[in-house]
């Protein structure tokens, strides 16, 4: 029987973490307010909530980083956030798969069935281009698109999300006939590449800070291709009725901020260092609006160095995070993989085919997975990134599972029912002790992969030390990139000493 305690004890600890975090959930209702994974969303997510937090009963909530348009979309839709700032060339050709310009009227028209409306015109316009090395530009005399597609050697580094839009490189590229296969880079990390001489041209936007500061031509559109992309709040439209008094002051922002005040916001928290939440105060105290302190705020950052980010303000909140996602995953993977692994181990059939489904799993990446988890339970944050990752961790415990049973001698198994045990007992008393250390490799294995699957829950606001990692990549700081993963891995190495510790009682266990 002793081998039951263990997972009795494992059983109840998860359902306490479980609970810990439904409850951490459970958070004083009030606005939430999302941002895409780059820069500029970032900060006008800032400039949101700080504007709203004044009228508001609790400070707004910021889910920053969702990854791409499709997941900041579905956490809109489902209810996640309540509004983000997005761009009318999306809304139109990407969200309602409008090839033809659109009017505001004719847009809200389109999303008012959605429970969806745009509102609040931001003032600028942040259009999609690309750019080049002006240098080679003159060299080579490229000043349009319609010139670069007539120098198929030229190489292009685009962004992933760029090269899979219905805006993006497949119409680009049948408008003007490129015939170059671009490479799919990270849009933070593609100036890097520019500047390294890695790529020849790549996907920008217009209000990108270092556009300028890298001496890069845009390439005017010649064909009109490219349909203008205002910034304006994308919103739920029960939130004017929920939040009057706030959704008036965010009225207040209408063309408020210009091509020239986007750049120069970007250039402070891109080429400066300075952190989105003071570069959104400083914009707003200029204008007499807001600067209350928001809830999961960023944190002030400035230009400083890596020791200081990476015993940041946030580390303790972050590892908590990591911790919950990692502990409650696992566990729950062990309370599902363990009796399965168990119920298939003497049918062979159904064995393969269990393992083979898990093992699938194991293939599907992990922003898809979350993605269409987003879209299946109409939520983002915790409850899908716990799910995604205890999925991916089925596979090492439940094989681990049936190979440690698999081990165990013929000779030891016949021996229980010879004193006449029954299979149950057998399992409790024979088979499970014995499997157990191939059973505990197969957990540590799992745990090893969730503290590093972990960091991508970032993309869809469940924070962990993957929030570092998201908003490193987004400014292209690699010090923050640094800050987000050496923590993760101290917390690999942890573990790997906890189940070295714990495999080594075994044996002394086993031994005396």
């Amino acid at each position: 029987m002793h081998c039951l305690h263990p997972l009795r004890l494992l059983a109840l600890f998860c359902l306490a973490l479980l609970c810990a975090a439904a409850s951490s959930q459970a958070q004083e209702a009030s606005l939430d307010i999302g941002s895409k994974r780059f820069t500029e969303s970032y900060i006008l997510a800032e400039v949101l909530a700080q504007t709203a937090a004044p009228h508001l009963p609790a400070p707004p909530r910021l889910r920053q980083g969702l990854g791409n348009t499709a997941i900041v979309y579905e956490a809109l839709r489902s209810g996640s956030i309540d509004l983000y700032a997005e761009y009318t060339g999306t809304i139109a050709l990407e969200i309602l798969k409008n090839p033809q310009p659109m009017t505001r009227e004719a847009m809200n028209a389109a999303l008012a069935p959605l429970g969806l409306g745009i509102a609040i015109p931001l003032g600028f316009n942040d259009g999609y281009a690309l750019a080049m090395r002006a240098a080679d530009a003159d060299r080579l005399g490229v000043r349009t698109l319609g010139d670069l597609a007539r120098h198929p050697e030229l190489r292009l580094g685009l962004s992933n999300e760029f090269i899979g839009r219905a805006d993006g490189w497949q119409g680009l590229a049948a408008r003007y006939g490129f015939t170059q296969k671009p490479i799919g880079l990270d849009h933070g990390l593609a100036y890097d590449a520019m500047t390294a001489k890695q790529v020849d041209v790549i996907d920008i936007y217009t209000t990108d800070a270092k556009i300028e500061h890298l001496g890069l031509r845009v390439l005017t559109d010649d064909r009109g291709y490219f349909p203008r992309y205002d910034a304006v709040v994308l919103y739920r439209l029960d939130v004017p009725a929920r939040w009057p008094a706030a959704w008036a002051a965010l009225q207040k922002l209408e063309g408020r901020i210009d091509e020239r005040a986007m750049i120069a916001m970007n250039a402070r928290a891109e080429l400066q260092g300075a952190a989105f939440d003071v570069i959104a105060r400083d914009f707003l105290a200029q204008g007499g609006v807001g600067g209350k302190a928001v809830a999961g705020a960023s944190g002030s950052e400035g230009a400083r160095g890596f020791v200081a980010k990476l015993f940041g303000p946030d580390l303790g909140r972050l590892a908590r995070q990591h911790l919950l996602l990692v502990a409650i995953s696992v566990g729950l993977a062990i309370l599902i993989a363990v009796p399965l692994g168990i119920a298939v181990f003497p049918h062979l059939r159904l064995r393969a085919l269990v393992l083979g489904l898990a093992g699938l799993l194991q293939t599907v990446p992990s922003l898809a997975l979350l993605a269409v988890l987003i879209s299946l339970i109409g939520a983002i944050g915790t409850l899908p990134a716990l799910i995604a990752l205890t999925l991916y961790s089925l596979l090492p415990i439940m094989r681990n599972t049936v190979t440690g049973l698999a081990e165990v001698p013929v000779g030891l198994r016949l021996a229980g029912t010879a004193l006449g045990m029954t299979g149950g007992q057998s399992l409790r008393l024979v088979l499970l002790p014995l499997a157990l250390p191939t059973l505990l490799a197969g957990v540590r294995t799992a745990t090893a992969i969730a503290i590093g699957t972990a960091t991508i829950a970032a993309f869809i606001g469940a924070g962990g030390f993957g929030e570092r990692i998201v908003t490193g990549l987004a400014l292209n700081d690699r010090e923050l990139l640094m800050a987000g993963a050496v923590p993760a891995a101290v917390l690999a190495l942890f573990s790997e000493g906890v189940f070295e510790a714990v495999e080594y009682l075994l044996r002394r266990g086993r031994a005396g």
